[in-house]
């Protein structure tokens, strides 16, 4: 319970994206996220921009909408096709876990409550998992 009585948690039929307190509050994630990526020397170089912005207003706006905001990056890029989009760079586990060092600490600096942090980065890691498309031999060359 908050101060005023009410319960801390959200209510039920509420979406994420409104839990979190909408769009506000994804293009924070976002921000946080792309100001780890534009010094990140494995990374930046999959952004062929000059400027991260667009790339930036692209992940904000597939965030919203999959978590239950406005459908506008739909409705200006259709469907979002991921891993298609995502196939001519090489993502392998190294990629991956630089994404996601990246997006985690994005994650922690929005301080979600945990459950709602615990949902947001389950599916943030599933996803970073699923775009690799480069399978390494942990072994390495022979």
């Amino acid at each position: 319970m908050n101060a005023a009585g009410e319960s801390d948690r959200p209510d039920a039929s509420m979406t994420l994206f409104e839990a979190v307190g909408g769009e506000p509050t994804f293009r924070k994630l976002v921000d946080e996220f792309y100001a780890g990526v534009a010094t990140d020397p494995l990374l930046r170089p999959m952004y062929p921009e000059e400027d991260l912005g667009p790339a930036a207003d692209r992940l904000a706006l597939f965030l919203m909408q999959y978590w239950g905001g406005p459908h506008t990056y739909s409705a200006q890029r259709g469907h979002p096709r991921l891993r298609m989009r995502h196939a001519p760079y090489r993502i392998g586990a190294a990629e991956r876990d630089a994404w996601l060092l990246h997006m985690r600490r994005a994650v922690d600096s929005l301080d979600l409550p945990p459950e709602i942090a615990t949902a947001f980065w389950d599916y943030l890691e599933r996803a970073a998992y699923f775009m690799v498309n480069v399978m390494e031999d942990p072994a390495g060359p022979a």
